[in-house]
C-alpha cells in the first residue's frame, strides 16, 4: 500500500504562483498588461515598510485549516495604486498620467482601491489552492496608506517569521515600481 506525501511548496514556488496569479487577474480587470520581474524571496521578523513614498498596504487575512488567523500584505507605491484605481474605472491613459501625481485619492479612487483589494486577495486564495493549500484561505482585509518608511499594520507578533517578495511589476505604459509581498509562511 503507497501512502501520499504531501510536500509544501518552497518559499519561492508559492511567491511565483501568487504573483502569476495577481498578474494574470489584475490584467485581466484593469485591461493593461502586468509583467513581473523574477522577485527576491526571503525571510523575514520584521514587517518591511516601502520607501521613498506613500504606499498603498492591500491587507490579508489567511485562515489555515489548523485555525488561528495570519496576516500579510501587498504593499503598493501610492502612484501606482492610483494607477490600478483609474485603469479599473477605466480612465483614459491620458488623463491617468495626471492623477498619478495626486497625494490622496479621492472617494471614487477609494472605492476602486478596495475592489483592487479584493482582486488580490482573491488571485491570492485561488493561488493558494492551486499550490495544493486548499486548507489555507486568503482574504482581504482592507487597505490604508502608509507613509515612507511605516511599515504595515496588521496584527503580528514581532518576531515572528515572514515571507517577503520584493518585485518590480511593470504596468504598462508606465515605469517600473517595486511592489513588496508579505505572507505567513505555509502552515505545516
Amino acid at each position: 500500500m503507497s501512502q501520499t506525501v504531501h510536500t509544501l511548496p518552497s518559499d519561492a514556488s508559492m511567491v511565483a504562483a501568487i504573483l502569476a496569479r495577481i498578474g494574470e487577474d489584475l490584467g485581466m480587470m484593469l485591461g493593461h498588461d502586468v509583467e513581473f520581474a523574477v522577485p527576491r524571496v526571503e525571510r523575514a521578523r520584521t514587517r518591511p515598510a516601502g520607501t521613498g513614498k506613500v504606499h498603498i498596504s492591500f491587507k490579508l487575512g489567511f485562515v489555515p485549516r489548523t485555525g488561528g488567523k495570519r496576516h500579510g500584505a501587498v504593499l503598493v507605491p501610492l502612484p501606482d495604486a492610483i494607477t490600478m484605481s483609474c485603469f479599473l474605472l477605466m480612465i483614459p491613459d491620458e488623463s491617468v498620467a495626471s492623477r498619478r501625481t495626486e497625494t490622496a485619492p479621492d472617494a471614487t479612487l477609494k472605492d476602486a482601491l478596495l475592489e483592487i483589494g479584493n482582486m488580490i486577495g482573491g488571485a491570492v486564495n485561488t493561488a493558494l489552492d492551486t499550490l495544493g493549500l486548499a486548507g489555507w484561505s486568503a482574504r482581504t482585509e482592507g487597505c490604508q496608506g502608509v507613509r515612507p518608511g511605516v511599515r504595515p499594520a496588521f496584527p503580528y507578533e514581532e518576531g515572528s517569521e515572514l515571507v517577503v517578495a520584493r518585485v518590480g511589476m511593470l504596468l504598462a505604459p508606465f515605469p517600473v515600481f517595486d511592489l513588496i509581498l508579505i505572507l505567513p509562511p505555509p502552515p505545516g
